[in-house]
């Protein structure tokens, strides 16, 4: 858990990040789901689809020890298309043009709890095709499931997974 001195404003969550985020997909028609497990047992922060039905995954960073530690994030890659950093607006984004993160294929956007700016747009790596259809059919059947359980809790002990 992350302390914050009472004489500055508290710094921003994931969740606020992800709101961030989440607000500047939807003004570009980009329509994204957080916490979206991924077959490869990793679990996107967020993950979506835009316009031409490209699929975008984000991973999101608001502590420099979680950002400089985290070596699983190239298992991501072989689910989307795009490949975006989203950081908290405190974090230093000098890392972010290292070898490291290669930003040859990774985009970065900056965001707080209210909005989000695209520092660098992330490179299309398109998937192949049928890769595509089968990440847009779980992100699909994954939304409308949240959705059924969030209208009627009880939905989820009917049927199967």
């Amino acid at each position: 858990m992350m302390s914050v001195s009472t004489d500055s404003p508290a710094l921003p969550d994931a969740a606020a990040v992800a709101r961030g985020i989440s607000r500047l997909f939807a003004r570009n028609d980009i329509w994204c789901l957080p916490e979206m497990p991924l077959r490869n047992g990793r679990r996107a922060d967020l993950m979506g689809i835009d316009a031409k039905g490209q699929v975008i995954i984000v991973e999101i960073k608001v502590a420099k020890a979680d950002l400089m530690g985290d070596g699983k994030w190239p298992d991501y890659l072989d689910y989307c298309d795009r490949f975006f950093w989203g950081l908290a607006t405190h974090l230093d984004r000098a890392c972010m043009d290292t070898d490291a993160f290669r930003p040859d294929q990774c985009g970065v956007i900056v965001a707080d709890g209210y909005d989000a700016e695209i520092l660098r747009p992330a490179p299309l790596m398109p998937l192949a095709a049928a890769r595509r259809k089968v990440e847009v059919e779980r992100l699909a059947r994954a939304a409308l499931r949240r959705q059924a359980v969030a209208l009627d809790p009880r939905i989820t002990t009917w049927g199967g997974a």
